[in-house]
């Protein structure tokens, strides 16, 4: 088996990564046969977006904060545990943009796609879900629209729903709402395009970012399940990611 590691900046999993390719060695990710990305979530998002071309499955090894798509750090026997191991795949949320000067922008996101205010002075959105108006006006600091992997990231911190990764359901969570107040956001349907427009954009400016690609002065996002560029991620058989999920929901 054969494998391509690559590590975030922190220290411990710089070091940790030269301990796995002395032990196990490197190899160039187009003729690897899986991409093991070290540190937290983080790396692992970037290198699903570095190298989802390469159609490879990924497996994670958690030396940062969270790591909520990561395994823990092994030790030995990575590739016993890594033919143990179970596959789920990832669809991403394809995302178009439109700047202020009509420019546009598209990415994907496999956690979540973010609006955020770029001033002191709170956004106002207007919400369409397949092209019908559900929202007039929403204000607030923020708004994502969130996949199932992602929902236990930024979309659990701003009281979003936890989606089981089987739900086929995207959550649609306000960030620091003010009007109205008391609105929590929706599940819907990956069959549903979203489509968010900035009120008072030139006034109210407002940045997109998918994972950890941001675009600036923003005046209108769609959103939508991607049909191409999954992932498989590979989780420790003893550890799924449904698992973690589940537990998720019943801490305090």
């Amino acid at each position: 088996m054969k494998f391509h590691f690559i590590s975030s900046n922190a220290s411990e999993a710089i070091k940790a990564k030269d301990e796995y390719v002395n032990l196990y060695k490197q190899t160039d990710p187009k003729t690897a046969d899986i991409i093991i990305p070290i540190g937290g979530d983080g790396i692992l998002l970037k290198s699903l977006h570095d190298f989802n071309q390469l159609n490879k499955p990924f497996f994670g090894i958690n030396y940062g904060s969270v790591g909520f798509l990561m395994n823990s750090n092994i030790n030995k026997n990575l590739e016993k545990l890594i033919k143990n191991s179970k596959s789920t795949d990832l669809k991403p949320l394809k995302m178009i943009a439109k700047d202020e000067n009509d420019k546009i922008y598209d990415s994907i996101a496999y956690n979540e796609v973010s609006l955020m205010r770029q001033s002191h002075q709170a956004s106002k959105f207007q919400i369409k879900i397949n092209e019908i108006i559900r929202m007039n006006e929403l204000i607030c600091d923020g708004v994502l629209v969130s996949t199932s992997a992602g929902s236990t990231a930024y979309n659990l911190s701003a009281h979003g729903s936890i989606l089981p990764l089987d739900s086929k359901l995207l959550a649609l969570t306000p960030i620091s709402a003010f009007r109205p107040r008391r609105w929590r956001g929706a599940l819907l349907s990956e069959q549903n395009i979203i489509k968010i427009n900035v009120l008072n954009y030139k006034d109210r400016k407002v940045s997109v970012t998918a994972d950890n690609i941001e675009f600036r002065n923003i005046k209108e996002v769609t959103i939508q399940s991607s049909k191409d560029k999954n992932c498989k991620i590979l989780f420790d058989n003893n550890h799924s990611i449904e698992d973690k999920i589940l537990n998720e929901q019943f801490q305090f």
